[in-house]
């Protein structure tokens, strides 16, 4: 496996075929299926949800690497000390408002107006926020919990339209130890805010990486897709709904990422979000694009969208977080989203 952290572009939107009930999902490309193991209704109470590792970030010789089977489970406080630029950056949209209103005055009620407004809008820009603007992404995004060598983790993840209406998508390494285990007791808790699940948690059915990501844990395809059970009769999208996907698209479009940072400054219960336009990677060793973001451990698996408008929440999937090089703990690399991850998704929801 490449000693990564797994922490931790518009082209078609692709819709698979749906398969006809009952039958057996063939791979479309090279995909690895696993079905999962259901963890029982009981497992993930709110107190082993607390104690929960957040996937990463243990050091390694060129890139941050997972914290996986047989990795030591006290994490570097290198890693831990990237802070946002400002204290600014981690205030909610409210409280910036009101922090800027204070500071600027009000005498004139025209000036403090705009004020409040700018401030108001999340910014296009940013390393590490808090998502305080609603919308779809805070339904749709979510903490993902599971089992690795009876370690319990803790990831990031998104709900995504599919055939199925049941389809999340993940880091490769929130689902599989690269070469190594399967997750058990994987479950998706989307809309998590401070241990509320306001729309309940689905437990995973099946599970799916690229064949490179399991074969040798190649960052490349650092990808991986559920397809979870309904709950009580409903799908998973029906409730929350789903961010569409899209592949080959095309680099160096401005992206927000999304994800439940669960590492120091930061503690998993809330949603936050990076921004701004994504480069290459410099040292040549992926086709990974590379965001600024201090989002630590366990933001792992989240969202990266482009076209995203802050004000309904929508953008289109193009890649999720994935790994931070040791030297750059102020840099997230997310994989690119080519035929590899078309041919998973085809795969992925049609199960």
């Amino acid at each position: 496996m490449t000693p990564s952290l797994p922490l931790l572009a518009v082209a078609a939107l692709v819709t698979g075929l749906l398969g006809a009930p009952g039958r057996e999902v063939s791979p479309v490309g090279d995909v690895v299926e696993h079905v999962a193991g259901h963890a029982s209704g009981t497992y993930w109470t709110p107190q082993r949800m607390a104690r929960a590792v957040p996937i990463g970030l243990l050091g390694g010789l060129q890139k941050i690497t997972t914290a996986g089977p047989g990795a030591p489970s006290v994490l570097p406080s290198v890693a831990r000390a990237a802070l946002p630029p400002a204290a600014e950056a981690v205030l909610a949209p409210a409280q910036a408002a009101r922090r800027s209103t204070a500071t600027t005055g009000t005498t004139r009620t025209t000036g403090a107006t705009r004020t409040r407004q700018a401030a108001a809008m999340p910014p296009a820009t940013t390393s590490g926020t808090r998502w305080g603007a609603g919308g779809s992404v805070t339904r749709t995004t979510g903490r993902v919990f599971l089992t690795l060598n009876g370690v319990d983790f803790s990831c990031s993840a998104s709900a995504v339209h599919g055939a199925n209406r049941d389809l999340v998508v993940t880091a490769g390494h929130c689902v599989k130890d690269g070469a190594g285990d399967w997750a058990e007791n994987w479950t998706f808790v989307p809309g998590y805010d401070e241990g509320r699940q306001p729309y309940g948690a689905f437990p995973a059915r099946r599970m799916f990486v690229a064949g490179p990501w399991s074969r040798s844990g190649n960052d490349d395809y650092d990808v991986g897709m559920v397809a979870v059970d309904d709950r009580d009769g409903r799908h998973l999208t029906d409730l929350v709904g789903g961010q569409p996907i899209a592949f080959d698209p095309p680099r160096s479009r401005r992206t927000y990422g999304f994800g439940f940072p669960a590492d120091p400054p930061y503690d998993g219960e809330r949603l936050l979000y990076c921004a701004g336009v994504p480069h290459g990677d410099p040292q040549g060793q992926t086709r990974d694009q590379g965001l600024r973001c201090n989002l630590t451990a366990g933001a792992s698996g989240g969202p990266w969208l482009s076209g995203f408008d802050p004000v309904s929440g929508r953008g289109t999937l193009t890649s999720v977080s994935s790994f931070k090089y040791s030297n750059d703990h102020r840099t997230m690399y997310g994989p690119y989203f080519g035929s590899a991850v078309r041919d998973l998704y085809r795969t992925a929801e049609r199960a």
